[in-house]
Order: structure tokens, then sequence, then C-alpha cells
């Protein structure tokens, strides 16, 4: 088990709300990319901005069992608090600890230093394209392109 995922390199500060094509997503706003069998996963861009401010996260367990679609944690900030669902079943491998000091992180970069928890995947249920992630985007923006 690596120390950190392996994504793409991007700058500090992420474009948001960008969407990188090599990831999956789910309906419920979080990312996921797998690779040899592991996922690491997170929530998108259009997400961390809805949030605003993140200011704590319960992440799950590592060694616990998280079922695709279920609650699994969640994500306070300054203004709300919001379900994190798995987006994949599978054993918790591990999870980003360096978001205990620096929970913004995941605003700054979602797809990079603020991915949340990485997963050996045993079902990958529903996962979106970065296209079929666009439409529900602009869907629940209310665009109408």
């Amino acid at each position: 088990m690596s120390a950190s995922p392996r994504l793409s390199p991007h700058a500090t500060r992420e474009t948001a709300p960008s969407i990188p094509r090599h990831l999956r997503y789910t309906w419920d706003h979080e990312w996921l990319i797998v690779d040899e069998g592991n996922a690491t996963v997170g929530i998108t861009a259009f997400a961390a901005q809805a949030l605003g401010d993140v200011v704590h996260l319960r992440l799950p367990a590592v060694g616990a069992w998280v079922e695709a679609g279920e609650s699994c944690g969640e994500i306070e900030s300054r203004t709300a608090v919001s379900g994190l669902y798995a987006p994949a079943s599978g054993w918790v491998l591990e999870v980003n600890t360096a978001l205990t000091d620096d929970p913004g992180v995941v605003n700054a970069a979602p797809y990079t230093g603020g991915w949340l928890f990485r997963l050996r995947v045993e079902n990958i249920a529903g996962a979106l394209n970065a296209d079929a992630y666009a439409a529900h985007c602009a869907h629940t923006r209310g665009d109408r392109r």
C-alpha cells in the first residue's frame, strides 16, 4: 500500500468546478479512481464548492467495510454537515490523515491532496463517466444545456 494515491499532478489550487475525465463519479458527488483493485475516493470540486469551507471530516476507519451507496462518514463545513457515501463496496485500506490538521485541503485540491480514503474494491455500483457527471451537475444547478 502506498502512502498516497496515484493521481495526476495538478497545481496546489485546482480550478473549480473542474471535472477530470479520468475519474468516475457518483450521483452524490464523490469521485473514485481504481488502480490495481484499489480505489482512491474523494468529493468533487462541485461538492466542495457547494459545501463551502470544510472544517471537519469523519472518515471511515481503516479496516472497516463500506457498502456502495451507503453512508460511511460526514463532511462538516461552516454552514452544513453532509453525508459521505461510499462510491464502491470494499475494505478501507487507508485514510488521508493529513486532513485532520487541514481539512480545507478538500476545498483547495479535491482531486489531489484532498482525497479522503482508499479501499480494496469488491464492487462498484453505477459509477458515472465525466460526461454523465457534468450533465448531472448542470441539472443540479438548473442549467438547461
